[in-house]
């Protein structure tokens, strides 16, 4: 006779893949369930990140690379596009309170995000590099060179900009500028000396004020990071975005979303 705890073990055993299935079998289990439940996809954007968001004051409209991309993923998921307007001082905040299904625009892969969520594969490799006034660009082509106490060092809050600066500038004065989409005319109008951004950023922002401004060495960066889409931890969910990532990449349906922003 079998003892009464080994009895209880085999009816565990014998049920509990039986009970698992019937549960994963429900409708609604995942958020990926509920996403096309619901028929909309709700994506987190600031709308100050040329070229991967920026909303549009003229059309109230937010573009880039990374809205075009949230409506490829909406497309896929078979549900419409909700955009959730964001800020990157209040993004961790927002997104853990489920205000939205997934962060888009630019966003990097960190550690403490990682905590609080899930990512993608990444689709760009990318990191934090200079980009000041091209007349005194041989000044700031190092940390040591810009952590100076007559350097007027500027940052957007709340986001990994500021926090590269806060860690690394110990004798540059830091200011904080509001608003990410004129930071830069601050450094071209020399109220400013430069700025230590994403260097995807930087090239677009080179390009934006040519011969002004000067991207410094955005081949070799300070530091390693990517950008990847932020998700709701939900592992169905990661799953299918990293399906649709893999094959938007591999179709070249992103290189050309990107072309079509950085022309």
């Amino acid at each position: 006779m079998l003892h009464r705890v080994g009895i209880l073990v085999l009816a565990v055993l014998l049920f509990a893949p039986a009970a698992y299935a019937q549960s994963a079998a429900e409708p609604g289990a995942t958020l990926l369930d509920e996403i096309i439940a619901r028929g909309v996809l709700r994506v987190g954007s600031t709308g100050d990140y040329k070229p991967f968001t920026f909303l549009n004051p003229a059309s109230k409209e937010f573009e880039g690379i990374d809205i075009d991309m949230a409506a490829s993923l909406a497309k896929a998921l078979g549900v419409k596009l909700e955009i959730v307007k964001t800020a990157w001082p209040t993004l961790m905040a927002d997104f853990t309170a489920g205000k939205f299904d997934a962060a888009m625009g630019g966003v990097s892969v960190s550690l403490e995000r990682q905590k609080k969520g899930l990512f993608t594969i990444p689709y760009m490799v990318d990191g934090k590099t200079p980009i000041a006034r091209c007349a005194d660009k041989d000044k700031y082509a190092t940390v040591a060179g810009i952590d100076q106490a007559a350097t007027r060092v500027i940052v957007n809050p709340g986001g990994t900009n500021e926090k590269f600066a806060r860690d690394n500038f110990k004798s540059a004065p830091i200011a904080v500028h509001n608003d990410n989409v004129t930071i830069f005319d601050q450094i071209a109008g020399d109220k400013a000396d430069v700025m230590v951004t994403d260097a995807s950023e930087t090239l677009l922002q080179q390009k934006l004020h040519q011969g002004v401004l000067c991207s410094l060495h955005p081949d070799k960066p300070f530091n390693f990071s990517e950008k990847a889409y932020w998700l709701a931890r939900d592992y169905a969910f990661k799953a299918f975005a990293d399906q649709w990532l893999h094959i938007a990449i591999e179709s070249k349906e992103y290189q050309a979303i990107s072309d079509k922003w950085l022309r």
